[in-house]
């Protein structure tokens, strides 16, 4: 299926592993020029690599940027300069018991998982409202609606990040520019994998069903979702075929929250 996205410019916060590396493949093959960005210049070296070796074709390049870090993302937001389409994905996440998180690890969850959007938003939502066309796409989660007792702060970066997205939705009306969420459930990203602590698949697939019948038994798929089972759905959305979609928040959790 042509997505009709050859030739525009993308940038993906956080994306040299997990959801954000299939994304940026899945982009790459579509004709996208992909910017991908992780936190040091070894990851980004490494997921380039891995890209430029699967999809020889693709127009891929990469930015390092701390997004804990103000004065680095001010001069990644230079360097990037104009943008069709921005997917604000970089996160941070990990369970801790509510009474044990410090103030300091509620502000740098907040930093890093919502203000990277906002900042990034900020600097390219007017361009692409003066150019009349463009996508934002805000990766948050299923923990942002059904917030995770182990993992309160986390939850609550990704609820923030469902209001400030359909609040710029309202500032695009009557114009080709779209602001989005994407909702992922409980994904077999890297982090996941290192949660579960499995060495082989036996393991793996023990660690998986004891979570679903524990930590999240609505899950109708039963099962961690593919990274790239989600990069299809912020594909979609980062697309001119999305066109009517705008200020929505699009579930891709296996059916895990328990709403219509």
């Amino acid at each position: 299926m042509d997505l009709k996205l050859r030739g525009k410019k993308v940038f993906i916060s956080g994306s040299t592993k997990g959801i954000g590396l299939a994304t940026a493949w899945t982009l790459a093959k579509e004709g996208a020029e992909v910017i991908i960005n992780g936190r040091s210049e070894d990851s980004v070296a490494n997921a380039l690599e891995k890209l430029k070796t699967e999809v020889p074709e693709g127009n891929i390049s990469g930015i390092a940027c701390d997004f804990s870090e103000k004065e680095e993302i001010d001069k990644l937001i230079k360097e990037l300069s104009r943008l069709d389409i921005l997917i604000n994905n970089v996160g941070i996440f990990g369970p801790k018991d509510f009474g044990d998180i410090s103030d300091e690890e509620w502000l740098e969850f907040y930093e890093v998982n919502v203000l990277s959007g906002v900042r990034l938003s900020r600097a390219f939502l007017p361009k692409m409202l003066k150019q009349d066309w463009g996508r934002i796409i805000f990766i948050s989660s299923e923990s942002g609606l059904n917030i995770p007792v182990e993992m309160i702060h986390y939850g609550m970066t990704k609820t923030a990040q469902l209001a400030i997205s359909r609040g710029l939705a309202e500032m695009t009306k009557g114009s080709k520019v779209t602001v989005n969420s994407v909702l992922p459930g409980p994904t077999f990203s890297e982090g996941v994998q290192k949660m579960i602590d499995a060495d082989n698949k036996e393991e793996k697939e023990k660690a998986e069903e004891e979570f679903f019948e524990e930590t999240r038994p609505t899950s109708l798929i039963q099962r961690f979702a593919d990274p790239q089972e989600i990069a299809n759905m912020i594909s979609y959305v980062a697309s001119p075929l999305s066109s009517a979609t705008n200020g929505a928040s699009l579930r891709v959790d296996g059916g895990v929250v328990k709403t219509i």
